[in-house]
Parts: structure tokens; sequence; C-alpha cells
């Protein structure tokens, strides 16, 4: 069976590493744990784990990410945040690839679970990520805070079956407070990369996230909980482009 390992990326996460360890044992040959900081009990849930805990300031999700590659032994590593866990279907499809002759890397779709309910459409499913692969091929991009895992020269990944759960909020008002948080850092990623913010991005874009999420994609299926869903996907894209456009004002203090 060809080795692996699992890397994970924390900050106060003592709610939920705990799940996301446990649905790894006996599936990998090592977890480490790369740590901004907690000061919570993340670091003693791992460490009573078995997993090996680095202490590395936050540059970035990105880069926070690729550094936990870095540190990974293995060449085959398994990417997991650390309020997701493996399902014992997707487990199975892992364990399958692992004891063959694996090739470059797998994605997988992540089901989520908002505020207790599973949510089944609109741009929450089947979201499909890139989580097992060989490091030396596939490495992080994307625009921070939205991470992803990508082929290094667009070689072609495959399909697993099973899902990844993915534990994402357990209030609204925790949601509300993350959208501010994430709104900012995305403003900030496009203002570094010279993006600019009109005022049709402010007006426009917001609508027609919300319009694809609830209606296109079919978000009115997960009843109330996809309808939140889908106004907060708006407003978060109200937010960037009102945070991106008052960071390219020159009068701005």
């Amino acid at each position: 069976m060809t080795p692996l390992s699992a890397v994970i990326i924390t900050f106060n996460e003592e709610r939920n590493i705990g799940r996301c360890l446990n649905s790894l044992k006996g599936l990998v040959n090592e977890i480490v744990v790369v740590d901004s900081g907690s000061t919570d009990k993340t670091r003693e849930i791992c460490e009573s784990s078995g997993a090996k805990f680095i202490v590395h300031s936050f540059e970035g999700h990105i880069e926070q990410k690729n550094f936990a590659l870095e540190q990974a032994s293995n060449a085959w590593v398994i990417s997991l945040d650390a309020d997701e866990e493996i399902s014992s279907k997707l487990r199975e499809s892992i364990e399958t690839i692992m004891k063959g002759n694996p090739q470059v890397g797998y994605s997988m779709n992540r089901l989520s679970n908002y505020c207790g309910t599973w949510i089944r459409h609109g741009s929450w499913y089947p979201d499909v990520k890139l989580r097992l692969f060989d490091k030396s091929i596939v490495r992080w991009a994307g625009i921070n805070p939205h991470d992803k895992a990508m082929p290094l020269n667009g070689e072609k990944t495959q399909h697993l079956n099973g899902d990844l759960h993915h534990y994402s909020y357990y209030t609204i008002d925790e949601h509300v407070r993350k959208l501010d948080y994430f709104s900012t850092i995305a403003a900030n990623a496009y203002f570094e990369k010279g993006r600019r913010a009109s005022i049709w991005n402010i007006l426009i874009n917001p609508l027609f996230a919300f319009f694809r999420d609830f209606f296109m994609r079919a978000g009115f299926l997960d009843g109330y909980h996809g309808y939140v869903i889908a106004k907060f996907t708006a407003h978060y894209t109200f937010q960037k482009y009102v945070k991106l456009k008052d960071l390219c004002n020159p009068k701005r203090n």
C-alpha cells in the first residue's frame, strides 16, 4: 500500500479536530498538523492522537497549506481542513486507490453541514475538491482565502466516490462573522493583484450570485437554509467589492 500522510492546518479547532483525526485512523501513516497559534485545546487533542504538531505563523491560507505539505514525510498526502471528516464510502475509495498505483491526484465531492442541515444543492454541493494527491505534482494556489489544489503542469486528475463531510457553521451568527473576515481577505488579495471594483460589480454581482445559487443551482431545494446561504453568498459578494472599491479610493485614509 502506498504510504499516505494527512496534513491539516488549524487555529483554535478544539470542537472539530477530534472528529477529523478519528476519520483518519488506520488510513494514513502519519498526521501532520500545522497550527498558527491556537490558545484552546487543539494541541492537546492532536498530540493525544499521535499527530505531529507544528506551530507556524499564519501568512495566508495558500501559504500555510503549502508549508504543511512540505512537512509531510510521504509523497502522497490527503489535505484536510479541521472541520472536515472522511465518510466511510470515501474511505473505501481511498483505500482502493492507495492499494494500487495512484496517479497524480484525486478529487471528491464535499457535503457540508450548515447549522445541523446537510446542504445538497446550490453552490455548496457537489463542491468538488482535489484533496488526495502527489505533493510533487500538485500544490495549493488560487486567491486567498479561496485556496485550491492544482496540478503544477495541468496534469489530469480522477474523481473518487464518496463524500468529504464538512461541518461548516454551527450558528447563523458565526457565518455572519466569518463572511466579514473572508470578504476583507478577498478584497485585499484582489487589490494586491491589481483588481478593481466598479459600481456594476457592487450592484450586479451580488444579484447574480443569489440568482445562480438559489435558482440556477436549485438552492431552493434545501429550503430555509438554502435561502439563507444564497442570501449570504450575495452579501459576501457585495462586501468583497465594496471593500475593494474602498481600498482603491485615493482619498482613503
